[in-house]
């Protein structure tokens, strides 16, 4: 524990009781109970097996809710036990409460060397990478609809939120890099409750980026863990309208730099709007950044094409009327693929395709359809249809 300076004792008594709860909240302190003229947050100790705090009880603090003659004193007792299980100075801490609210990304690197170091061979990657993984996170956010593969040229809100992630001092535990991104509308004072039980308030821009951003991080491990455990890389495009994308998937590689070094990502949310479901840390290894490789590789040859042809079979048909256009489903590849696993791109026909499309579905004909392949809620779609013809009959 750091001892609370006289300079900091003075920055404390400036310190509103909101901006304290905001920041418990934010790093996982429980609301206990009320006292009053004070509040009892606790925070679970970690249970590391033969650790010397294993099984322990939790720790506490009191949080002062009136401006008393002793309220800098108790704010300063507060700083004292972050200061312990933060192993940060309570200056470092009163600047951070002091900062608006935001949302928090921790990215921990595990480069070799002396702890709270990392090589600038190791940084330099990590760091374009991050700010790739925000990119990708806010063009999800802010599209439409899902996107595999997303455009080269990001729309200019995409750019904007971007540049207002800042970045912070470096945390200990290895080389930490920790960034966030200030929500530019916090709801209003009454729907701020003091004892930690979030009311329903509707989110800014900024909070539904760093949720796409979780969701996506989370849903690459899980592609690449189901990739590597099925043999196949199917498994990626389901994951398209959480937010995972190819351009996700290459920026998760590229933090890694050259040596493919692990890393974990921890979220952090504004105590202001709590987040309302659990986010655990996300942690890539070697092994990973292999799947993570290959599917962003796959979805951009499947996902990110234009005006290429699909041949294979009709396999599904759905329209609505007994005329007019319908939806057909046809498994196949795309021209050149040669032996690759065949996929399943749905399409819009005209009524005349659709009907050609359905004889070739009676008959066993295989088709051929020209246009563009995108992704629309986890599927590969071709749209528009530029072309479509029945080729042969299959063997």
């Amino acid at each position: 524990m750091t001892p609370v300076t006289d300079a900091d004792f003075e920055r404390a008594g400036g310190l509103s009781p909101r901006a304290v709860l905001r920041y418990l909240r934010s790093r996982g302190w429980s609301y206990d109970r009320d006292y009053g003229r004070g509040e009892l947050w606790t925070l679970a100790v970690p249970q590391t097996p033969g650790g010397p705090f294993a099984g322990g009880p939790p720790y506490e603090v009191l949080v002062p809710l009136d401006r008393t003659r002793d309220y800098a004193a108790r704010i300063a007792d507060v700083l004292e036990t972050l200061s312990t299980v933060e192993a940060r100075s309570p200056g470092q801490l009163l600047r951070e409460m002091a900062l608006p609210s935001a949302d928090w990304q921790f990215l921990r690197l595990a480069p070799p060397g002396p702890s709270g170091t990392a090589p600038l061979v190791d940084l330099v990657p990590a760091l374009a990478g991050l700010k790739d993984v925000m990119t990708a996170a806010a063009a999800a956010a802010f599209a439409a609809e899902p996107q595999s593969v997303q455009p080269a040229q990001k729309p200019q809100r995409v750019k904007d939120h971007v540049a207002t992630v800042r970045l912070d001092q470096t945390r200990v535990g290895s080389y930490v890099i920790a960034a966030h991104t200030p929500l530019s509308e916090p709801p209003p004072p009454a729907f701020l409750p003091l004892d930690g039980r979030p009311d329903s308030v509707s989110e800014p821009a900024e909070r539904l980026v760093s949720r796409r951003l979780w969701a996506g991080v989370y849903c690459a491990r899980q592609a690449a863990e189901q990739a590597v455990r099925d043999d196949t890389l199917d498994h990626f495009a389901e994951f398209a309208p959480a937010g995972l994308s190819a351009n996700l998937c290459e920026a998760l590689v590229r933090i890694a730099g050259d040596e493919r070094r692990p890393y974990d990502f921890t979220f952090a949310w504004s105590g202001d709007l709590p987040m309302d479901q659990k986010t655990p840390p996300v942690d890539l290894n070697r092994r990973l950044f292999v799947a993570l490789e290959a599917g962003a590789k796959d979805l951009r040859e499947r996902l990110g094409h234009r005006n290429v042809l699909v041949h294979g079979n009709v396999v599904r048909l759905d329209r609505a009327l007994t005329h007019g256009p319908g939806e057909a489903t046809v498994l196949g590849n795309l021209e050149g693929e040669g032996d690759r696993r065949p996929r399943r791109y749905r399409m819009v026909l005209e009524e005349q395709d659709y009907s050609r499309a359905s004889v070739a579905h009676d008959r066993g004909h295989e088709v051929a359809v020209r246009g563009d392949v995108v992704a629309r809620g986890g599927h590969a779609r071709v749209e528009p249809v530029t072309e479509f013809a029945v080729t042969q009959a299959t063997d």
